[in-house]
């Protein structure tokens, strides 16, 4: 298979698809045939899809394309195919949240992303998959089975933002939207070799905001993740929690050619304090990625360890006893129909008294606390996203089927509690091929920071570590 053919429309940047509609070179309907032709190709083994749109995707890459030719574009997405999760709601269209025992939610309005990515012109090609509530770092769902990697199918993933990151990596468009609320759009991030935002709390309005919870751009470029954060951080008012609205300076990343990391404060976080131990591999490319900050001018400095187990035991206490009110919604056939998985990961808390909920919910609080004071001094702190590297398909969790909590997410977590911007790039590959990402987070709401930062990784990291996407090299025949 021939790597990021160039010129095949569904392999281009949502950039240059602007570019192409603006100069009339190349039509929105035609980018949207190609990128179903990728679909037709690939999707019955990746099972990226909850529901593929393309007759309404067609429809409105037509509108688009005489908006374009009539040189009044909605915005900078019209006519860039777009998927979202299936957890963010589209009028209409069922919302079963990766579970085969839950009655899916229909809802009646879309949620603030998708009603910014269609004022924009975006195209939405469908909603993708995601595992039972989003609370497994995999592909593996009790509903729509097994999400696989574009890279090597016999892979995972990542997740809960798994059908969206087959579909970012597999060349189903250039744009595409997870949510994360504990690694769940960086963990497939550095597993598939993407560019990623875990945007600072409140920066992307929700309908549901949820402690820690974000939306936020899965992509193969930081100009791109730019490019659809500017679209879906615009206000609404159903998210009390959202951050005042903000003109965020996403248009140029490279600050009129002024950005540079010399003399910024870099620190460099290598373990968690608690989890996994990061494999010597993933922590050699990260180690080598700080080399080329620090070359650069960028004073690296290491991070101690500021998470504990403690911590991260009470983290995901705290999400078991959701998750059972959750279980305990359902009828005894649905309970059943739920992932065995997450049945005994949730059944686990079922004694857990509210003095101990309690002090769960404390202990966050504590998590926020020293994630903040920890990397205050920083300008950016890179780390690993995960501390493995990408695991089988099969496997709901990096460990297999047995119960490790959530001791993987050590590295990711935190930003999601204290609320700062972290985003994931590809720094390299293990020898097998598989990919490692670099977190790059930022101190609280500097997302425009972080993602110039990584722009700026992208251009400077060696071309072994730079990803070049497994999309099929040409259209099928029609």
């Amino acid at each position: 298979m021939e790597q990021n053919p160039a010129g095949r429309p569904a392999s281009l940047t949502a950039q240059a698809l602007s570019a192409a509609y603006a100069s009339l070179s190349l039509s929105p309907v035609d980018v949207v045939r190609d990128v179903a032709d990728v679909v037709a190709e690939r999707e019955p083994e990746l099972n990226a899809f909850w529901r593929y749109d393309l007759d309404a995707a067609l429809y409105a890459a037509e509108l688009s394309a005489a908006r374009w030719r009539a040189g009044a574009p909605l915005g900078p997405i019209d006519g860039v195919p777009v998927t979202v999760k299936e957890n963010l709601a589209r009028a209409g269209v069922p919302m079963p949240a990766g579970n085969a025992g839950a009655a899916p939610v229909v809802p009646e309005r879309s949620c603030p992303v998708v009603e910014r990515i269609e004022e924009s012109g975006g195209v939405i090609l469908g909603s993708t998959v995601m595992p039972d509530w989003g609370m497994l770092s995999s592909g593996v769902s009790s509903l729509h089975g097994v999400t696989r990697s574009p890279w090597d199918p016999r892979l995972t993933t990542g997740g809960s933002s798994s059908g969206a990151g087959a579909a970012a990596a597999g060349g189903y468009g250039p744009l595409h939207v997870g949510t994360d609320i504990g690694g769940s759009i960086r963990l497939p991030g550095t597993w598939l070799g993407l560019t990623t935002l875990k945007p600072s709390a409140g920066r992307v309005p929700l309908d549901a905001p949820y402690l820690g919870r974000v939306a936020g751009p899965m992509t193969r470029t930081a100009t791109d993740a730019a490019l659809l954060l500017a679209v879906i951080s615009r206000p609404d008012p159903r998210d009390w929690t959202a951050l005042p609205p903000g003109q965020l300076e996403l248009d140029d990343l490279t600050a009129g050619g002024t950005y540079d990391v010399a003399g910024l404060r870099v620190g460099l976080h290598v373990d968690a304090g608690c989890g996994l131990t990061v494999a010597s591999d993933i922590r050699a490319a990260v180690e080598a990625a700080a080399g080329v900050f620090e070359g650069a001018g960028a004073r690296v400095e290491p991070v101690a360890p500021f998470l504990t187990a403690e911590l991260l035991r009470r983290l995901d206490e705290f999400w078991r006893v959701r998750s059972l009110v959750d279980l305990e919604a359902l009828d005894p056939s649905g309970r059943s129909r739920v992932l065995p998985f997450i049945r005994r990961w949730v059944e686990a808390a079922r004694d857990v008294s509210a003095g101990e909920l309690m002090r769960d919910y404390t202990a966050i609080m504590r998590l926020q606390e020293v994630t903040a004071r920890a990397t205050e001094p920083f300008d950016l702190v890179l780390s690993p996203v995960a501390p493995v590297a990408a695991f089988p398909a099969e496997w709901p969790m990096p460990w297999g089927d047995s119960d490790e909590g959530m001791a993987h997410i050590g590295f990711t977590a935190p930003y999601n509690l204290s609320g700062q911007p972290a985003a994931s790039v590809n720094c390299g590959f293990l020898i097998d091929g598989r990919a490692v990402g670099l977190q790059v987070s930022g101190r609280r709401f500097d997302d425009v920071g972080v993602l110039r930062a990584v722009h700026w990784f992208e251009q400077h990291r060696s071309a072994e570590a730079a990803p070049a996407f497994p999309i099929p090299a040409g259209p099928r025949s029609r």
